[in-house]
């Protein structure tokens, strides 16, 4: 489809303006510093390096694998601030509501290596990664009501180190985009005694068109209703799966093969240290919500046309609604194409 039209998440409930058209229009905005400089296996001045002292004064120990630690500056607290909280709104009524939380969170460092991102690991070092994933949110789920296990690759968004690293966030409440996933889930449930994101990921392997890569395991699509130009949804495949934590060990192994295949691809479209905002979605620790919930990762990246014009979330995607300028399935297109052994590692 070449013309104006919308299309609709099943996931969140909201539309999605697609323009192809626009993909043509010249651009003489913003252009970014094209990502990819060198990086030394080990930086003396890089606060999550192994061995070096952090920015709030702890020292990392001599680590050799995947290393998790408290974040120095947490956005969630462990111990709710009620009263603060409740002082928020004692002058606006109804108005001016507020609420108390509190959580933890956690960096994850994905190995010692200062200049290996997720895309340039091995299997097995990715593998390691997957494994922390699920054993952190394992234990964070005990006591906490969601776990967000997320990683932002790259300044251009918002990535405060250069050192290949995610976080958690766990918190006593269900976020926003939480919400909106577990209504959607819950409604189709009740309406086609199915999964949601089961019947559309055996959908899009059928059709083929917006898919990526997929294994025996898993599918990589660029979803019927993306936002971000690249944009990635990753779904298990086979079999109904809640949370990380159901990942059989064989599941786990074909997870980190995936990954490394896509990130790859990333990286090679552009040839750039491909810059994304990446997280996974899992059943929140809350009574019956285990039947409809899927587990998925979304990857939305922002780049467009080359490693140094990106998209921009201003005007009308802030006052009306999502748009994108070029179709998912071309978008699909281009990544299929490009080989997953990632540019880097090509010998000369």
């Amino acid at each position: 489809m070449d013309h104006p039209h919308r299309r609709f998440n099943r996931l969140s409930g909201e539309w999605v303006l697609v323009s192809p058209h626009r993909a043509e229009r010249p651009w003489q905005g913003k252009v970014e510093a094209a990502a990819g400089e060198e990086r030394p296996p080990h930086d003396a001045a890089c606060y999550l390096c192994a061995g070096n002292e952090r920015a709030g004064g702890q020292r990392n120990p001599p680590y050799t694998g995947t290393y998790v630690f408290a974040n120095d500056f947490a956005a969630l607290l462990p111990t709710p601030q009620i009263a603060a909280a409740r002082g928020l709104d004692a002058d606006g009524g109804h108005l001016l509501a507020s609420q108390a939380v509190h959580g933890e969170c956690r960096v994850i460092c994905f190995s010692p290596r200062h200049d290996l991102t997720l895309a340039r690991m091995p299997v097995g070092a990715i593998r390691g990664v997957v494994d922390t994933w699920i054993a952190e949110s394992r234990s964070l789920g005990e006591r906490h009501a969601w776990v967000q296990i997320f990683e932002n690759k790259g300044a251009a968004m918002g990535c405060s180190n250069p050192h290949p690293h995610g976080q958690i966030w766990a918190s006593d409440f269900i976020p926003n985009e939480g919400l909106k996933e577990d209504a959607a889930q819950r409604r189709w449930t009740e309406t086609h005694d199915s999964v949601l994101l089961l019947d559309y990921a055996q959908l899009e392997a059928s059709r083929g068109d917006r898919v990526v890569f997929g294994n025996a395991d898993w599918v990589a699509v660029v979803p019927w209703w993306a936002v971000w130009p690249y944009e990635i949804l990753l779904m298990p495949l086979r079999r109904h799966i809640a949370t990380l934590a159901d990942l059989t060990a064989d599941e786990r192994t074909t997870l980190a093969e995936i990954l490394k295949s896509l990130l790859a691809r990333y990286d090679n479209l552009f040839a750039c240290d491909f810059p994304y905002s990446m997280g996974w979605h899992a059943a929140p620790a809350t009574a019956g919500s285990q039947g409809w919930w899927q587990l998925h990762a979304h990857f939305y990246p922002p780049l467009l046309r080359s490693a140094t014009i990106k998209k921009f979330m201003v005007g009308y995607e802030m006052l009306g609604e999502s748009q994108r300028d070029i179709t998912p399935e071309h978008a699909a297109e281009r990544l299929r194409a490009c080989s997953d052994i990632h540019h880097l590692d090509v010998a000369p």
